[in-house]
């Protein structure tokens, strides 16, 4: 049984919203370890596609790994409020007792799933109570098939677009949300993967996100599938790309989870 659990009383940059959105977690329980994954689907910034939310988190639930799934905010919304979203379910599943957490996203929530990871110590929104005194450094990130940057020349545009808003055009905002450019040797654990064909977001943004990694010495695992389109999720009609769930869960309990 999932619960949902409001991350705000009072969410910041909720002035921005068209619709008074208030983001959210549901929480996947199924025993009583100290370690969870936090799911972000993915939808462009500008919406979330199911396929990527709840059967996420049950199949984490199915290799005996806790989940919530974050319904953070998109378009329109304000640039730094997706990442306030994930920071406060961080710190607001470490509240709850987890000790371990780890993130993961498809498209373009992988690219907040590499946010989360890079910009841990940015303060995104204004701390208020003491949940926002506890980390939001997650444990380990797994994006998939994700938007890692913002340059134009590989990103997806309208991740870009949706994300900055009226100042997409603006370099250093670019630059300041372009993950591969912010990795250090602190950056926690990743499993990445992607398809070598897919037409909606280059391979090439995992490539560089991978390359950042091992210039850092950063633990990581990464796996390119030949074929495949883009937002194939758990790809479950695929026995090619379908194993990178277990290989997921694998990596995660190699590192505690």
């Amino acid at each position: 049984m999932n619960e949902k659990i409001m991350l705000w009383e009072n969410p910041p940059y909720i002035e921005f919203t068209s619709d008074d959105f208030r983001p959210s977690i549901n929480e996947f329980k199924v025993n009583d370890k100290k370690t969870a994954v936090i799911v972000c689907p993915g939808g462009g910034y500008g919406c979330k596609a199911d396929h990527e939310g709840t059967p996420i988190a049950k199949m984490f639930n199915d290799h005996g790994i806790n989940a919530f799934t974050l319904d953070y905010n998109v378009a329109p919304c304000h640039k730094f409020a997706p990442l306030s979203d994930v920071q406060r379910a961080i710190r607001t599943a470490r509240s709850m007792g987890y000790e371990k957490i780890a993130v993961c996203g498809f498209s373009a929530g992988g690219h907040l799933t590499c946010t989360s990871a890079t910009m841990y110590n940015f303060d995104a929104y204004e701390k208020t109570d003491s949940i926002d005194k506890l980390s939001a450094r997650p444990d380990a990130f797994i994006p998939c098939y994700p938007v890692v940057t913002m340059d134009k020349s590989f990103t997806h545009i309208g991740s870009r677009q949706n994300l900055l808003s009226c100042e997409w055009e603006d370099e250093a905002l670019a630059e300041l949300f372009s993950n591969e450019k912010h990795i250090t040797k602190d950056t926690p654990p990743c499993f990445i993967w992607h398809t070598a064909n897919d037409d909606a977001v280059p391979v090439k943004n995992s490539l560089a996100l991978a390359s950042a990694l091992s210039e850092n010495g950063v633990y990581f695992e990464m796996h390119i599938f030949p074929n495949g389109c883009h937002g194939l999720g758990l790809a479950l009609d695929r026995n090619d790309i379908g194993i990178w769930s277990d290989s997921a869960c694998t990596f995660l309990k190699n590192i505690g989870f």
